[in-house]
């Protein structure tokens, strides 16, 4: 196992692998750098380095009960993109992975990052509010506090119909998909999930976009269900400077999973643009 221990202690678990260009992968809540599979391999073929990393309370690191904010992940990961010493690097962040992707890239990259790409993510602010006045209601998160804290078990199971459109008509539902969602998310603490319900939720990235001038490219699927596009990927393309959004009639919020394909082949275009 590769790790790194952190300036508080944290040991954070990472994969760094093949040589080249250099990708950084971010994951989503609650799981782990093995929800990349599909992109580490298809980039590992085409001649990139690839580096993972299972954010603090999450899969192999260490189950740390403090700290699970979006500013914390983003520091965690400039500590471990200096220690590998990387540059020119293309961040690459789906859903809560988003949210740290685009906060590192404003405060912490330090001219290391090359380019940037969210994906099904969570910016600008997913909570409603008066300054967001169409946005998910506050209930719907206070239920995923509720059942993430007594019934987790079924909870990520559960979770895995939305997340993955297994509940729409005529769905190609695949349990091992499932499975391997549920073995993520059981992997990580129960406190860094909770807690980290509240960072994906309630922080607001309108600064972040606003202020990142490196090309970003937003991808986001129409039938996302966990992360309504319009109060997502809509928003946060008019706010880039220099941004492009694509989006997928039909796709859920698991496209890199369930639509790797057509999700590779618009990856590698920006990559290589």
């Amino acid at each position: 196992m590769s790790t790194l221990t952190l300036k508080d202690g944290t040991e954070i678990f990472y994969k760094d692998q093949g040589a080249g260009p250099v990708l950084m992968f971010h994951h989503g809540w609650p799981l782990s750098s093995d929800d990349w599979d599909a992109q580490v391999i298809f980039f590992l073929q085409r001649g990139y380095r690839v580096i993972s990393h299972d954010r603090r309370g999450h899969g192999r690191s260490s189950q740390n009960i403090y700290n699970h904010t979006i500013e914390q992940y983003a520091s965690d990961a400039a500590e471990l993109v200096e220690f590998l010493d990387l540059k020119d690097v293309v961040h690459i962040g789906h859903s809560t992975g988003g949210g740290e992707v685009i906060r590192y890239v404003h405060k912490y990259a330090n001219g290391r990052a090359k380019k940037a790409v969210l994906i099904s993510a969570v910016p600008p602010v997913m909570v409603k509010s008066e300054n967001n006045p169409d946005g998910v209601p506050m209930e719907v998160f206070d239920g995923i506090r509720e059942q993430t804290l007594n019934n987790r078990n079924q909870f990520y199971f559960d979770l895995t119909f939305p997340f993955y459109g297994y509940n729409r008509e005529g769905a190609n539902i695949k349990d091992g998909v499932q499975r391997n969602w549920w073995r993520q998310g059981m992997m990580g603490g129960i406190v860094a999930h909770y807690d980290g319900i509240k960072a994906f939720s309630e922080t607001d990235f309108t600064e972040d976009l606003k202020a990142v001038d490196i090309p970003v490219l937003v991808l986001h699927g129409e039938d996302d269900q966990i992360v309504p596009i319009e109060n997502s990927a809509i928003k946060s393309a008019k706010l880039l400077k220099n941004g492009k959004l694509i989006t997928y009639p039909g796709f859920p919020h698991g496209m890199p999973t369930t639509e790797h394909e057509t999700i590779n082949k618009d990856l590698l275009e920006f990559i290589e643009a």
